[in-house]
């Protein structure tokens, strides 16, 4: 049954905010729920309230643009930097233990080096046979790389995730917005490893699901369940509303293209086409509404997102949804250009400024004529991104003259499985998000095609990080998620056999609780392969 018309049907439904977040005695409409609940009064010490009524930090210094997040910024500057470091030590480090091999104290003087240098040590039994045949340095770099990334994913926490009262705040902005889920599909390209953290600046802590999927062709029916899941959470323990609320779970897909090289440094998944991108998000999100809408009956409905990212500049462009949540590829708003318009303004211009672009795109004609202008939460919440990409455009600028370097792909390595969550940065690490190779083979045979160009060409393994989450609370469910692990590593080294016979795969294989704040679990790799 379709119930595209649940807004008229629910129109005089009296809907009670939840006891722990409400803020009014007074019930609210399904047609108020854009304005519930009411902005706070008060701010935490060390901010104060600006001209929307928004906490905004007193160290916000001004910056190269009126809406440019300073401190942030400088935040986020010496985590790239660190991240970064790490990971371009590692070859001229293996280059002088390499250098060592025929010395005879090399074993000693190699795992010097490597403590000294990264903070581990080598695989001993590498170090050992290097006499016989030289030094396996395939090995010994795919080890150094899925080490050193466990490392930073384990120890070196986001500088957004270091407050958790921001988090906190950001989940109770969108559900000001109307909406009790934000759920993210970016595309598994590795320059989106960063949408959040940077591109976006939203916390972890507040976006709970992100789903990474070559093309960002994520799978529907995994994402039903998922929305199914989240509603009975929501009737059986309120949280993070009531089912009465009349909040709706938004699901936000996110596409990328390149203005410095649109016909080649695009999707891969979409030949590098920035409209096949789009249309084909665009039609996920269609596909996730109706199957919910029409299987789940009176009432059940979801808003949409569809999010373009620029890779060279990190600015984003949000198509603006219709009074009905229907969206349009002409009917959007370009970031880079309202950057641009609103540098000389005072910042509660420019805000304004935000807001007129997307009431000026929503009432377009043409090919870009919707049917009437978003809901009110919707507006802002677009407003709030566009405000926020802002500082990360200002961020490229300062700290990339404007435009990456690095506009194609230079992965370090792929992430297989359910990604980690606690490492996120541009251009580090390519995710297939899969529970079984087969589901997600057009996924990884993207990130191996992108690796053969950056890798396997010039003699080096393709690092695979294998990791799932488990609930502790859960009977048998860590071991359940080791057997996954090791079950999708023998996929992996079947589905590749050549290249896993010539030493080219270098898979590092990891469990972890989904509890905040849970340390990674190597997995042994050894029991594995004798398993097989």
């Amino acid at each position: 049954m379709n119930t595209r018309n649940r807004p008229e049907r629910m129109q005089n439904r009296v809907q009670t905010a939840p006891v722990a977040m409400a803020m009014t005695s007074v019930p609210v409409t399904h047609a108020l729920v854009t304005t519930w609940p009411q902005r706070p009064s008060f701010c935490p010490p060390g901010s104060h309230v600006d001209a929307r009524g928004e906490c905004v930090p007193d160290t916000a210094a001004t910056g190269a643009h009126p809406l440019e997040m300073v401190v942030q910024n400088q935040k986020l500057a010496e985590y790239e930097r660190t991240v970064r470091a790490r990971f371009a030590a590692i070859v001229p480090v293996l280059k002088r233990i390499s250098a060592l091999q025929h010395e005879e104290d090399f074993v000693a003087r190699g795992q010097s080096i490597a403590r000294e240098e990264f903070g581990f040590e080598l695989p001993g039994q590498v170090l050992d046979d290097a006499w016989v045949s030289g030094l396996d340095m395939k090995q010994l770099y795919g080890e150094s790389v899925l080490s050193t990334f466990n490392r930073l994913a384990d120890g070196l926490p986001m500088p957004l995730e270091l407050d958790a009262e921001e988090a906190r705040r950001m989940l109770q902005f969108f559900i000001e917005c109307g909406f009790h889920e934000v759920d993210f599909s970016p595309c598994a390209d590795g320059r989106l490893k960063g949408l959040l953290q940077y591109i976006l600046r939203l916390p972890q802590g507040a976006v709970r699901r992100v789903q990474s999927y070559a093309g960002a062709m994520f799978d529907v029916e995994s994402n039903v369940r998922h929305w199914a899941d989240t509603e009975l959470r929501r009737y059986r323990e309120g949280v993070p509303t009531l089912s009465d609320a009349g909040t709706r779970y938004l699901k936000v897909a996110v596409y990328h293209y390149s203005s410095s090289d649109p016909a080649h440094e695009g999707c891969a998944a979409h030949g590098s086409n920035e409209l096949g991108a789009a249309e084909a998000a665009l039609g996920k999100l269609k596909a996730f509404r109706t199957a919910i809408e029409n299987q789940f009956c009176c009432g059940a409905s979801v808003a949409t997102l569809l999010v373009g990212v620029d890779t060279d500049t990190d600015s984003i462009k949000v198509h603006i949804p219709d009074a009905h949540g229907e969206m349009s590829l002409y009917r959007l708003v370009d970031n880079a250009r309202l950057y641009e318009e609103t540098a000389g303004m005072k910042a509660d211009q420019a805000r304004s400024h935000l807001l007129a672009a997307i009431d000026k795109a929503a009432a377009a004609g043409g090919w870009a004529q919707g049917n009437g202008a978003p809901e009110a939460g919707m507006r802002r919440l677009i407003a709030r991104l566009l405000e926020n990409n802002c500082s990360q455009i200002a961020y490229v600028r300062q700290e990339h003259g404007g435009r990456y370097r690095d506009i194609g792909h230079q992965e370090r390595l792929i992430c297989v499985g359910e990604g980690f969550d606690t490492l996120q940065l541009r251009n580090l690490t390519y995710l297939a998000q899969l529970y079984t190779v087969e589901e997600g083979a057009n996924d990884l045979d993207v990130g191996i095609r992108i690796f053969t160009g950056l890798n396997i060409r010039h003699g080096l393994p393709v690092p695979i990080a294998i990791h799932y989450r488990y609930d502790a609370d859960v009977p048998g469910a860590r071991e359940r998620a080791v057997e996954r692990c090791r079950r999708i590593h023998e996929a992996i080294r079947s589905r590749y056999s050549r290249l896993a016979e010539q030493g080219m795969i270098a898979c590092g294989l990891t469990v972890q609780a989904k509890k905040a704040g849970s340390p990674l679990e190597k997995v042994d790799i050894i029991e594995a392969v004798a398993g097989h």
